[in-house]
């Protein structure tokens, strides 16, 4: 039994294939990327969510991540787009994506305000793209350095991208086997009536009997949808799934670049002949000379550098595999506390909304102040911290210190927050009496938050 396991693990990671699959990944991310960053500045979000904010929620430590100001972070943008453009061509990879890596990951770290789950998706791959020879085939740095052309690589240098979407997709899948999503068919029968506008299937989503559909199919889709891809019976089919699937959540929901970046990066999935047609195809139109006929050539890596990178891949994907879980570490409905909630691949779950009002009183005047939130927050990180207790303590504080400067030593904050969950009908959030400038920012559970209870 073990030597049979041990002998399938060698021949799926260690066994060699042919670098196209590689090349492919890095063009497609790369272009993804490029369009991505690009349709961001456009959009003006860059201000919108880094510059104009007077405050930012930062991610448990990681305070020490902050905007640039204005020209540091378009810089910061351009430095992301020309690395995009580098991966894709393949000029200088190894520093193109390590910085791509960085710089993306310090964005996201700015604001959690602004996490989704693709952008955390997007660190991880650029992440895992690191380790591997992307550019030792159909690339400028072939082109500039003939001597590293390789056509083989050991398999896991492109299972590791598979088994990575097959656990968010996995784990997509087991997040929706609740009562919420499958008997309630919460948050879909609240959302697709608002697109009842749309031509010829408008008058469809009003029907409860779709939202359930819906439902449904999008659990058995993110449960199976990894294991097709990785058969190659039901490969093409399963992708022209991928295809239907992302396109239309993306034209029901507005969720950005999404669709794409699955679409594209699920191309992972296909045989390598199939990436060599498409690097031929892409032949005809940039580096003629990288696809004429091969000999065959392997990537080798030293017996402590391929140490050194199996060590960070199996605690890669050990983190990959618990984090999803501790929630289970957590008292409470996990959509209404959100602790162990983020960086565990659970995508639109929920519809939650909510207010909060907040109060700062001088224990010395018992003089009490009703904060406007607007002169601290945009109105978009204020619609996002009012569902989410840590950010409701980050703010609470920020308040403190802001008080404390205009000379009110220790004072007292409080928070009256009504939220409402999957339409259950709004509840009080948190216990107005605590006073959170004296709660601890930690993992640990937030016991002032209100339990929820089915009314």
């Amino acid at each position: 039994m073990l030597h049979s396991i041990k002998e399938q693990f060698s021949v799926c990671f260690g066994k060699e294939r042919h670098i196209a699959p590689l090349a492919v990944l890095r063009i497609a991310f790369g272009v993804i990327m490029l369009i991505s960053t690009v349709r961001f500045v456009l959009k003006g979000w860059v201000n919108a969510y880094y510059i104009k904010p007077a405050f930012h929620f930062t991610f448990y430590g990681f305070d020490w991540v902050k905007p640039l100001g204005a020209t540091g972070m378009y810089l910061l943008f351009a430095l992301l787009a020309l690395s995009a453009l580098m991966i894709t061509v393949g000029l200088f990879y190894r520093t193109a994506v390590i910085t791509y890596f960085l710089c993306f990951t310090y964005v996201e770290l700015i604001d959690k305000t602004t996490y989704l789950n693709h952008y955390y998706f997007i660190s991880v791959m650029a992440f895992l793209m690191i380790w591997v020879p992307a550019n030792r085939y159909f690339s400028l740095d072939v082109l500039r350095k003939p001597g590293i052309l390789v056509t083989h690589v050991p398999g896991w240098t492109i299972n590791i991208f598979k088994l990575q979407l097959l656990l968010v997709y996995f784990f997509a899948g087991v997040s929706k086997l609740n009562y919420d999503w499958l008997i309630a068919a919460m948050p879909l029968r609240i959302w697709l009536p608002a697109n009842s506008h749309l031509p010829v299937i408008g008058g469809l989503l009003t029907h409860l009997w779709v939202a359930y559909v819906f439902s449904w199919f999008g659990a058995l889709f993110d449960l199976f949808i990894g294991f097709l891809l990785l058969n190659a019976k039901t490969r093409k089919a399963a992708y022209l799934l991928v295809i239907i699937f992302h396109l239309v959540t993306g034209w029901f929901f507005k969720i950005g670049m999404f669709p794409y970046i699955m679409i594209f990066v699920t191309i992972i999935f296909f045989s390598e002949k199939t990436h060599l047609k498409i690097i031929q195809f892409l032949s005809r139109i940039r580096l003629r000379s990288a696809v004429k006929k091969e000999v065959i050539k392997s990537y080798h890596l030293s017996i402590t550098l391929k140490g050194i990178i199996y060590t960070i891949l199996i605690i890669h994907f050990t983190v990959q595999l618990l984090l999803p879980f501790r929630y289970l570490l957590y008292p409470g409905k996990l959509y209404w506390t959100e602790e162990g909630y983020r960086f565990s691949w659970r995508v639109m779950l929920m519809e939650k909304g909510g207010s909060a009002f907040f109060h700062v009183k001088d224990p010395l005047t018992d003089k009490k102040t009703e904060i406007i939130n607007s002169q601290y927050l945009t109105d978009f990180q204020e619609a996002q911290m009012s569902t989410q207790p840590d950010m409701i303590l980050q703010y609470a504080h920020f308040l403190a210190s802001e008080y404390q400067k205009r000379g009110i030593k220790n004072p007292i904050v409080t928070a009256e927050s009504y939220v409402t969950l999957n339409g259950s009908g709004t509840r009080l959030y948190i216990d107005s009496t605590v006073n959170l400038a004296n709660e601890q920012e930690n993992l640990e559970h937030k016991k002032w938050i209100i339990p929820f209870k089915t009314k």
